[in-house]
């Protein structure tokens, strides 16, 4: 009894001392101050009843004490402000958080998070590290994982204050006399160029490739009655219905241009379509009216199905027979251009700040991002600060269709402007800004603004795919709703569980059917001209197209090394590809295409479709017979249906491959187990002959069904995508 209260006491020596020695530890990091253990008496009686009070302090004064414990609470207190507490096993969550930061929030590795969303309605196959997901998911993930979730705190975005660039309202009092902009439009090779060139007395025609205008042209062109007038050469070709239209809502006047001989054609009904729905006067030049078949008659009569009605036939359209080729009644037409524009009294401000309009873009080697723009306010000189889309430009130089420097450029007149950052997109407005720091500002603002635009695009994409999936899944939760849930679980995780073990990219089907391009062309205009004849691309049950890269100027190696990757061909469009570009191509097998005209390049592209089509079996009757009789032969213990047949055409070759047909349908194909004249076997019958066979299937025969012989050849399929040209 008496062992065992030592024992007991013994033990509570020990909890003691622990306690103490934890108080002790405790003062010290309260007060900072100096402690040490004093030995206190024992007990007379008891050696475990120690003094109460075993700890004394150092003699200190008490004002040195306070200061120092005050000076030790303040700064311990920084301390604690600075130090962010983590609880084990909490993770911090935000509404919407990508697959990876979600991972690196958990300290797991991006597969448990997949492993996670076996079990919901989430589609793995479309997941990729930076993929969102959103918070109920995320709660998901995080309560299977054994862990516990609280919410970051989000600092509330303030509203961004608007700081686009603004065009101030024009004063009536300064507003002085401009020159007309005229676009010339119509069906390709109907001379539009032609008559352009017969105008400014150059040669254009000649240069251009193939003799089809590529992009726009931008001329002023000076009368010899003084006057100015700013032609638009848009091209006619159907590819690019975008230029034409770019063309005609910067324009005063269409100029449309009919053959006399063709009549009116598809890009000429378009090129009304353009100028009615930008509500811009007509002239009507009938060109090649020097020609024996010519017909000016004919086309105004046809051109009144279309609503354009010629001052002869009692409408308000100025109708003129010319011959571009040969200079006829040109200036007949220039006096009815410059008379319509009396009459719309065309004026500007050429005091102001410049606006203006991108008619093309294109990357120089040696000048770099260059614009060809039409100034419609104010008076462009170098050194303006310009904004146009999400770029800015400090000109540099001007110059004009010559390529001569220019000095100025007023209300109307069209030139190059050299000075961009980058290539801003054909049709942007260009605005002059006071500043490169404001053209900064409006910049930042627009960046800003499309990124919140496509953010917004975004969410609703995702929200309409996952109502889509959560559709599928409660489905598919509806077929097991008999099973218990550790059994759905079995299941769910049977059906999902190969996924888990492979990368996202893995996961992707990579199908070998598949085209991957990348698109360089010359200008912004062309590269839009061939993105929007790619659209129209319909086939990707036969042929998948994929678009990887797209942009200006000429073929770069870094064009090569994204072509490596995705096993893709470069196009390239009126660009080059110097000899070292070329040389690493050919190294690493990627083909460059280069075309110089638009309908040859779309060519090359069906050509390269098909070719990555598989070939097509196509079956070639050989021979028929018709089913005369039905018997049975016996072999050991089987009945063999045998079927007494007669040839009808051709012939039957044992050795090729045959179908049998009942009332229309196909209801065999297969080889045949025997083929016999009387009671020889033989390899092959003629029309004409009877016959007995008997095929690879034990099938019944009935009389009058049909057996053909054919044989299988691969065929190389042609792609059905038509460009509509």
């Amino acid at each position: 009894m008496n062992q065992g209260l030592v024992l007991r006491l013994e033990g509570l020596v020990q909890l003691r001392g622990a306690w103490q020695q934890l108080r002790a530890l405790s003062c010290r990091r309260a007060c900072g101050a100096q402690w040490k253990p004093v030995q206190a008496p024992a007990h007379p009686v008891c050696p475990v009843l120690l003094h109460p009070q075993p700890w004394q302090r150092h003699t200190m004064g008490s004002r040195a004490l306070a200061q120092s414990r005050h000076l030790a609470t303040k700064e311990d207190t920084k301390k604690k402000k600075k130090k962010k507490v983590v609880l084990r096993g909490e993770v911090e969550i935000r509404q919407r958080m990508t697959i990876e930061e979600l991972a690196r929030a958990m300290g797991k590795d991006i597969e448990h998070i997949y492993e996670a969303l076996l079990y919901t309605d989430v589609d793995l196959d479309s997941l990729e590290p930076d993929s969102i997901l959103y918070g109920d998911h995320i709660k998901m993930i995080v309560q299977k994982s054994g862990m516990k979730y609280k919410s970051a705190k989000l600092k509330e975005e303030k509203e961004r204050k608007n700081t686009d660039a603004v065009k101030p309202p024009a004063d009536p009092a300064v507003l002085t006399p401009r020159p007309p902009v005229v676009t010339i439009l119509g069906h390709v090779d109907h001379g539009k160029t032609t008559l352009l060139d017969s105008l400014r007395k150059t040669q254009v025609a000649s240069m251009e490739a193939g003799g089809i205008t590529q992009h726009i042209g931008a001329f002023l062109v000076h009368m010899p009655s003084g006057e100015k007038i700013t032609f638009l050469d848009t091209p006619g070709h159907a590819a690019f219905s975008a230029m034409r239209a770019r063309g005609t809502n910067v324009t005063d006047i269409v100029i449309l241009v009919v053959a006399a001989e063709d009549g009116v054609m598809q890009q000429t009904i378009e090129s009304i379509q353009h100028a009615k729905n930008a509500g811009v006067p007509l002239i009507l030049a009938i060109n090649k009216c020097d020609k024996p078949e010519a017909d000016p008659e004919k086309v105004k009569k046809e051109l009144l199905a279309h609503d354009v009605v010629c001052e002869e036939f009692g409408g308000d359209v100025q109708a003129v027979n010319i011959s571009a080729l040969k200079g006829e009644n040109l200036m007949v037409l220039a006096e009815a251009t410059v008379a319509l524009a009396e009459m719309l009294e065309l004026k500007a401000d050429a005091t102001g700040l410049v606006e203006g309009t991108v008619i093309e873009a294109r990357k120089d080697r040696g000048k770099g991002p260059l614009t060809t723009a039409i100034i419609q306010r104010g008076t462009l000189r170098k050194g303006c600060v310009l904004v146009a889309g999400k770029t800015w430009a400090k000109v540099r130089l001007m110059f004009d269709e010559n390529g001569k420097a220019v000095d100025a450029a007023s209300p109307g007149i069209p030139v190059e402007i050299m000075g961009w950052k980058d290539v801003p997109s054909a049709g942007d407005e260009i605005l002059e800004v006071e500043s490169e720091q404001r053209a900064h500002e409006v910049v930042d603002w627009r960046t800003y603004a499309e990124q919140q635009e496509k953010l917004k695009k975004d969410v609703e994409v995702i929200e309409a795919r996952q109502k889509e999936h959560r559709v599928e899944y409660e489905q598919k939760q509806q077929q097991l709703a008999h099973l218990t849930w550790r059994q759905r679980k079995a299941v769910l995780y049977k059906a999902n569980k190969h996924q888990m073990f492979q990368r996202p990219t893995e996961r992707r089907e990579i199908d070998e059917n598949t085209l991957s391009i990348i698109v360089k062309g010359d200008v912004d205009g062309s590269v839009e001209a061939i993105l929007n004849i790619l659209d129209s691309y319909d086939c990707e049950d036969e042929c998948k197209l994929d678009i990887v890269h797209f942009g200006m100027g000429d073929i770069s190696e870094n064009d090569i090394s994204l072509a490596e990757s995705f096993n893709g061909v470069i196009y390239g469009f009126s660009v080059n590809a110097n000899a070292s570009v070329k040389k690493l191509a050919d190294k690493k097998g990627i083909k460059i295409k280069l075309h110089n005209i638009i309908y040859k390049l779309v060519e090359d592209l069906k050509e390269e479709l098909t070719s990555r089509l598989p070939p097509a079996l196509v079956e070639t009757t050989v021979g028929e017979a018709s089913v005369l009789d039905t018997f049975s032969v016996t072999v050991g213990k089987n009945k063999i249906p045998v079927a007494g047949c007669r040839v009808q055409k051709g012939l039957l070759d044992r050795r090729m491959k045959f179908k049998l047909i009942r009332s229309g349908d196909v209801i065999w194909k297969g080889s045949l187990s025997s083929l016999k004249h009387h009671k020889n076997d033989v390899q092959v019958i003629k029309t004409g002959m009877d016959c007995g066979l008997s095929l690879d299937k034990n099938l019944e025969f009935s009389i009058g069904d049909e057996i053909v012989c054919y044989e299988e050849k691969e065929v190389q399929q042609t792609t059905s995508w038509d460009p509509g040209f």
